[in-house]
């Protein structure tokens, strides 16, 4: 008998028009304001929702611009591989079961699943626990993996920590060895 009544209750309560699921990162994305108890909430923008999906991407690209790392190509990187300079570093993040099959020549292995953490390390901890010196955040850093996937976060993850000279190869283990790029063995 309670079902009822309460089933009114809450139809009566239940918004008439839904917000696309595209909108919400335009709400979320404003700025917050403080209001007093004694105020109303402002009426969220009556938006199409073709209007709000165009907004709702255009936010992601916006966020999205700001953690591209500059894509380089094999016939860049190959070079950076035959003169390795101290100010710059190629960073395998694939795990180390993986660096078995062999590196890009002039690279370091730092996997994807602890970059994060071993960006934050003191530098004499970083060398202790990787064998090499921590990179400062204006070193120029190349990020590849086995496909391209990993690299884009690993410089995504770089980027917040702070890092500025980020390059990705997105090309990767597969594209180095696919064009006979030389094998430098762990």
């Amino acid at each position: 008998m309670l079902r009822i009544p309460a089933l009114r209750v809450v139809r009566a309560f239940r918004p008439q028009t839904a917000i696309p699921r595209t909108a919400i990162p335009i709400f979320a994305a404003r700025t917050l304001q403080r209001f007093e108890s004694t105020q109303s909430t402002p009426e969220p923008e009556k938006l199409t929702p073709q209007q709000a999906f165009k907004a709702a991407q255009k936010l992601s690209d916006d966020l999205q611009r700001d953690w591209d790392a500059k894509v380089i190509t094999y016939e860049e990187l190959l070079p950076k591989t035959q003169s390795p300079s101290s100010d710059s570093y190629l960073i395998d993040v694939r795990e180390r079961e993986e660096v078995i099959q062999g590196m890009i020549p002039s690279a370091v292995n730092l996997p994807l699943s602890g970059l994060s953490n071993s960006l934050h390390l003191l530098p004499d901890a970083f060398k202790a626990q990787h064998g090499f010196e921590k990179p400062k955040k204006s070193q120029e850093l190349t990020f590849y993996c086995r496909s391209g996937m990993r690299s884009t976060s690993a410089s995504d993850v770089a980027k917040r920590n702070g890092y500025t000279n980020i390059l990705n190869y997105k090309g990767s283990w597969l594209e180095w060895v696919e064009k006979g790029g030389e094998k430098a063995k762990q």
